[in-house]
């Protein structure tokens, strides 16, 4: 997720973009840049780093012009730097974008381009757009501009978005022809700005709302083209289409969250989209073997593997678990353990063990110094991260990016959904490789996986009851999470959820323990939040409820159509239903939400909750 902003009308470009940027921030913060265009010429200010950094640069050495375009990033492919700062060039440095999203095919895209005799500049998979629409330019016009070089302009960027597979918010400019923005939608939010004299493209409201509280949503598949009195929509067949406009009631604060109340809330909305970028292009076709292409794993290391050994820390560490048994159910012996408590393990591995490391921020300094025991044992490493350049991205010998964009709020949510996305897709490839998946079931296996976001969305749909079970609940002191097998990370993830953010006592149990010392701890009217959807130890869990409510406990149970029947429960909270390999992405989202609104009902600072850190570098 990075943040893209765009300007045209009579005010100075530059100081628009700078405070726009300084408003999207919260998209993205490992490097930023700005374009501004005056009189056929370009100028142009990058930095790694923060947008406070790229507005003292800019005040050394102006920009003046009346449009321009400006990015803030979250860095996807290439490293933070200058050189992978947007904006971005073609060849001549004539036309420059910016861009967020992913774009699926830039390999591809580029190795066309480069047999096209173009220079490329960075490592990034956006600059390959820029030599797409300039390699479509010179098709239309040679090396001779014709007099109206908009309608030139125009149909070799709607040709070029075509061309591009995956998410992507687009705006462009072009030197030769500074009086128009071209921009474009397709799975990344876009939103255009209407004022008197100027007009706006942002991917978030936030970027525009001091100067115009008047916005059009783009939809999947538009193309705006804007200009300084005006504002054209088509449709990527060229053909024009008429867009409604909307009126901002949120106020400047709230627009950065887009519209919600907290981060928190926000990041939770956003997990579908988040396990949607992590899974895109890492799952079909199954026969190019993807995860080979993107990060170099090979089928014969794959297959060296005798044994996998997990390391993580905190929520990181509760995915963790959960890859253990998805491994496992892969035919692959698996270990997960704290990264803290790693160093006696370490003795233990050796060069036929892939070490799998989590870290949302790559820089959690117990996973590091894991990382750096398990490579003096020769282990190969595999990181799963959301930070690209990241330290942990730079010990790695194989890195899995999740794409979840910044998160904000220090308990995660989001980046822990994109971990899981990450484990599916990777446990999906080490069976196809190591022959422990047919290729019937690898179908199977993947239709599932891809109906994740929207009954993701289904579920959030649904918020409204898991706030009325919270608020009930949010005066208790004490919570007990319990469920089997591979749910049980997800009992423990619930119960950290709660105590990080509401700062109640809480523990997470697997529900065959209850007899061995949690049972005694429940009383009349204690919480017992029960995950029971279908499973192969779904007799099981039901018996354990029925233990807590023989002692009184209040149960709150998860369920979903085919269980909803066999629970006893005084609550309970409906889940789509899906394998039972994928349930806990799913059952998830209800106990993120009950721990969301028990902490609002109490009032605590949800987003900054005491005591808590969002990375942990130090040990």
């Amino acid at each position: 997720m990075c943040g893209i902003f765009g300007y045209i009308g009579v005010k100075n470009a530059a100081d628009v973009l700078v405070g726009g940027l300084k408003r999207l921030e919260y998209r993205g913060y490992d490097s930023c840049g700005v374009t501004v265009a005056s009189r056929e010429k370009l100028g142009t200010r990058r930095v790694s780093g923060r947008v406070e950094t790229l507005e003292k640069d800019i005040v050394k050495h102006p920009l003046k012009g009346q449009v321009g375009i400006a990015h803030t990033r979250w860095a996807t492919h290439g490293v933070p730097s200058e050189e992978n700062a947007h904006p971005h060039t073609d060849c001549r440095n004539e036309l420059v974008l910016v861009h967020n999203g992913i774009v699926e095919n830039y390999l591809e895209i580029k190795e066309r381009m480069l047999a096209k005799g173009h220079r490329f500049k960075s490592d990034t998979d956006t600059e390959v757009i820029a030599h797409l629409i300039e390699e479509r330019i010179k098709e239309k016009i040679g090396e001779k501009a014709p007099p109206f070089l908009e309608p030139v302009f125009f149909e070799a960027f709607r040709k070029s978005v075509n061309e591009i597979a995956g998410s992507f918010s687009l705006c462009v400019m072009w030197s030769r022809c500074p009086s128009m923005l071209l921009s474009a939608k397709m799975h990344s939010p876009l939103i255009v700005g209407l004022g008197k004299e100027e007009n706006f493209v942002a991917s978030d409201v936030s970027a525009f709302l001091k100067f115009t509280k008047k916005a059009v949503f783009m939809d999947d598949g538009e193309i705006a083209s804007v200009k300084k009195d005006s504002v054209d929509y088509f449709d990527f067949k060229g053909k024009k289409i008429t867009k409604k406009n909307s009126v901002i009631q949120w106020d400047s604060s709230m627009s950065e969250k887009g519209g919600y109340s907290h981060f928190m809330l926000k990041e939770i909305h956003e997990q579908s989209e988040a396990v949607e970028n992590t899974i895109r292009g890492r799952l079909l076709p199954l026969e190019k073997n993807n995860l080979d292409r993107e990060i170099g794993l090979k089928a014969d290391v794959v297959k060296g593997i005798d044994r996998i050994q997990i390391i993580a820390c905190g929520t990181a560490y509760h995915a963790g678990m959960v890859a253990r048994y998805v491994f496992e159910n892969f035919g692959l012996p698996t270990s997960c353990d704290l990264a803290s408590e790693f160093s006696d393990r370490a003795k233990i591995i050796d060069k036929s063990t892939l070490v799998v490391a989590i870290s949302q921020s790559g820089e959690t300094a117990d996973t590091l110094y894991a990382v750096g025991e398990a490579k003096q044992a020769q282990a190969k490493i595999l990181a799963i991260t959301n930070t690209v350049g990241s330290s942990l991205a730079r010990k790695a010998d194989f890195t899995l990016h999740t794409h979840c964009g910044p998160e904000i709020g220090v308990a995660s949510t989001k980046a822990f959904l994109g971990q899981l996305a990450a484990i599916y897709a990777l446990g999906l490839h080490f069976a196809i490789t190591r022959g422990k998946l047919l290729y019937p079931d690898a179908k199977e296996y993947i239709g599932e996986l891809l109906k994740i976001p929207r009954l993701i969305d289904e579920i959030l749909e649904e918020k409204d009851s898991i706030k009325k079970i919270a608020n009930d609940y949010s005066s208790s002191e004490h919570f007990l999470f319990i469920a089997r097998h591979i749910n049980y990370p997800i009992a423990l993830e619930g119960a950290l959820k709660i105590k990080e953010i509401s700062y109640v006592h809480a523990e997470g149990y697997a529900a065959g323990e209850m007899k061995h010392g949690p049972i005694a701890i429940i009383s009349e009217g204690m919480p017992v939040i029960a995950i029971a959807t279908n499973g192969r130890a779904m007799k099981l869990v039901a018996g354990n409820i029925e233990e807590a409510r023989a002692r009184g406990a209040e149960i709150i149970s998860l369920v979903d159509g085919e269980t909803e029947k066999l629970v006893k429960a005084g609550r309970k909270i409906l889940v789509p239903r899906t394998i039972e390999l994928l349930s806990p992405i799913l059952n998830t989202i209800p106990l993120q939400l009950f721990a969301f609104y028990v902490a609002l009902n109490k009032g605590c600072d949800i987003d900054k909750p005491r005591n808590l850190a969002k990375s942990v570098t130090v040990r």
